[in-house]
């Protein structure tokens, strides 16, 4: 799994109107300013993000952004899915090396392997919430199994 830019924006973008609930929206301008990104860019997500129903939009003088439900409701994987369009793209699925060994017909021992790395990538992504990501990194590295710098979590059945 690649992180993209997208995804990356997607956060820090989603994490500045959860950081501003309660104050009203925020123009994407204000949000690319304050957190050093291009305009563009953040125009551009926040645009997925209001399709996916993680912001909604304001229009007028006052306009802007705000997150459309609570920031404990969205969960990293909504906001990634919705920057990058998918969390983790199944190579063989979306470039397959061909139809006799990739199709659905075939019998491919690999396949199950990415299936599963996509489906625990996405349990983790659901299990952090914008709120979570509020929290001093501590607390974050705690919820997800990394209490010591550096280390990495153990993954079970």
């Amino acid at each position: 799994m690649r992180i993209t830019t997208w995804a990356e924006y997607g956060l820090i973008c989603s994490l500045h109107l959860a950081r501003r609930s309660g104050e009203g929206p925020v123009t994407g301008r204000d949000i690319a300013t304050q957190e050093r990104l291009p305009a563009d860019y953040v125009e551009q997500i926040l645009l997925r993000l209001r399709r996916a129903g993680i912001v909604a939009s304001t229009r007028g003088a006052r306009g802007g952004y705000a997150l459309s439900r609570a920031a404990a409701d969205v969960t990293v994987r909504d906001v990634i899915a919705a920057s990058e369009l998918q969390t983790f793209e199944l190579h063989c699925v979306a470039h397959p090396v061909s139809d006799e060994r990739c199709g659905d017909a075939s019998q491919c021992s690999i396949r199950p392997v990415w299936q599963l790395l996509q489906r625990r990538i996405d349990d983790v992504l659901a299990s952090v919430s914008l709120a979570d990501l509020l929290q001093p990194e501590s607390s974050v590295r705690q919820q997800v199994g990394l209490a010591e710098r550096g280390a990495l979590p153990v993954l079970q059945n």
